[in-house]
């Protein structure tokens, strides 16, 4: 999805409605850390992200209702049921990033985005481009990732 975001057009040519980015604004470390405009940038970047997710899935759903089943040989059909599922699946994943992407804005709205939720330490404006709905920093994502794997283990 970062691609989408960077060149400004969605997945099926969609255009992503521009902020800072078109501007040529970028974030650096030489401004205050998540001053306004940075915070601006960020929620313009989250708001656009979330828009294509949501013009893909209107498509998504808008082409099941269209294209039903109709295929007579049962070879193709399990194709397009196959490809279909991989489809849904897609979508339920997006509906989880945008919830993601939600908290993310509400973090904006209440002062605490761009900052660990572990160790309450700037999050690295590399990380955030990445990857703006970023919790923690990539330090304490390590950490939590091989916590998970030792009690996974377990």
């Amino acid at each position: 999805m970062a691609t989408v975001l960077e060149n400004n057009t969605a997945l099926n040519g969609l255009p992503v409605p521009a902020n800072d980015e078109a501007s040529g604004y970028r974030p650096s470390a030489d401004e205050p850390f998540m001053s306004l405009r940075q915070q601006e940038y960020f929620r313009g970047k989250l708001n656009a992200w979330k828009d294509a997710i949501l013009r893909e899935s209107t498509f998504t759903l808008s082409q099941l209702q269209n294209d039903s089943l109709r295929e007579a040989d049962i070879a193709d059909r399990a194709s397009s049921e196959t490809d279909w599922s991989i489809e849904l699946r897609t979508r339920d994943r997006q509906r989880k990033l945008i919830s993601k992407i939600d908290a993310a804005l509400r973090r904006i709205d209440d002062g605490e985005y761009g900052y660990c939720e572990v160790t309450g330490e700037p999050i690295s404006l590399g990380r955030l481009e990445a990857r703006p709905i970023a919790t923690m920093t990539v330090e304490a994502q390590e950490r939590h990732e091989r916590n998970e794997r030792v009690s996974r283990d377990d």
